[in-house]
């Protein structure tokens, strides 16, 4: 135990974070499974197995992400967009449909498939973070810095959306923070947001998917005109939490899980309000709250530019992606197909959420090691003027 606690670096707050989050996935999932497994004729053992095997690779990765210098990343940033760019394109085309979306990849030979979404997350923000740092002695250049910024930005939003409109709304708003951060100026943050804008207005109104946007827009600004079979799944994820009580209903005892779709990934925060109680949803918010706040930390002790935009980055992403999650779940939005970071079952995306997490702590790790000063070493120019 000693041994792996001392390869273990950076803020250990966090490797609890990812331990209380793992524990909660294990005990909802399983409690959210019985259907599932009755449809595909399996015992809920089987597949929980299966969600616990991604959970234990999680970690690896995670452990593997964090022992590497946050660094390599930007080397290997420019590599990832050229990746993903036409994996995005790939999937639009080519890839897995379900519920009239073209979102996944099947990984030959595995069984397994995985969102590009996931991938595109990691490489703009990685991507992002090394052009902010690079480009600070002439950031205001629109030739040099805004125009690459704002077309990978633009570029990456129109592949998702086409396919993942709520993905693709919440990696666009991690950028623009990004770019806050980053010194771009207000009028060329404008006029993102204005690109942005149309780039929505087109897809929603125009995209192939436009139908099903318009109807859950309108599901969810008129819940009272709303046709039952299209609020069914919000309608039980309301009942879920408003049974739920102060305590909860206890372990394996929801009643919803016979009825609400998707119950283990996008409304496993409902079952655990359900069996868990106003106590046990409020808790899980602080854990999430916490997360960032120990992110935050971790950006303001960076000491370089690309290590505190990237770790800004990320945690954004996975701190808005949690509460975009919870916020659908309690009616606060309408419905989405964004899983809950480390909770869900969600295959994969528990492997890139892992990735994640481990190169914030490689950023908390290199804070955290005494620094060496090199004669004649280039000083990275900071984010502060």
């Amino acid at each position: 135990m000693n041994r792996i606690l001392s390869n273990t670096r950076g803020d250990r707050w966090i490797w609890l974070i990812v331990i209380l989050l793992s524990a909660i996935s294990l005990l909802a999932v399983y409690s959210a499974i019985g259907t599932l497994a009755y449809k595909r004729g399996v015992g809920a053992e089987s597949i929980l197995m299966k969600h616990l095997a991604m959970i234990i690779g999680g970690i690896a990765l995670m452990y593997i992400s964090h022992k590497l210098d946050y660094r390599y990343y930007r080397g290997i940033s420019k590599l990832l967009m050229i990746i993903t760019l036409p994996l995005l394109v790939y999937t639009l085309v080519f890839g897995s449909h379900v519920n009239d979306a073209s979102r996944w990849i099947a990984i030959p030979g595995t069984g397994l498939s995985f969102q590009t979404s996931d991938l595109a997350k990691l490489a703009l923000i990685t991507y992002l973070a090394r052009t902010l740092s690079l480009k600070q002695e002439n950031i205001k250049d629109v030739k040099q810095s805004f125009i690459p910024i704002m077309g990978a930005v633009c570029l990456v939003f129109i592949l998702i959306a086409l396919a993942n409109l709520s993905t693709a709304l919440m990696l666009f708003g991690v950028s623009i923070l990004l770019l806050i951060i980053g010194r771009i100026s207000i009028k060329q943050i404008a006029i993102t947001c204005l690109a942005g804008g149309i780039l929505l207005a087109g897809v929603v109104f125009l995209g192939p998917r436009h139908k099903t946007y318009v109807s859950r827009i309108h599901s969810f600004m008129h819940p009272e005109m709303a046709n039952p079979d299209k609020s069914f799944q919000s309608d039980h994820a309301k009942i879920a939490i408003a049974t739920g009580g102060i305590f909860g209903k206890g372990v394996g005892k929801s009643d919803e899980i016979n009825y609400l779709p998707e119950a283990y990934s996008d409304e496993i925060y409902a079952i655990i309000v359900e069996e868990y109680g106003l106590f046990g949803g409020v808790v899980l918010i602080g854990i999430y709250l916490f997360l960032l706040y120990r992110c935050i930390k971790i950006v303001t002790k960076a000491p370089k530019a690309f290590g505190a935009l990237l770790a800004a980055g990320l945690s954004f992403s996975l701190t808005i992606q949690a509460f975009a999650n919870m916020a659908v779940a309690v009616g606060l939005g309408p419905v989405t197909g964004i899983p809950l970071p480390f909770v869900s079952m969600g295959g994969t995306s528990i492997l890139f959420t892992s990735v994640a997490f481990g190169i914030i702590l490689s950023v908390s790790k290199d804070n955290d090691e005494p620094k060496k000063v090199i004669v004649g070493e280039i000083r990275e120019v900071a984010i502060a003027p």
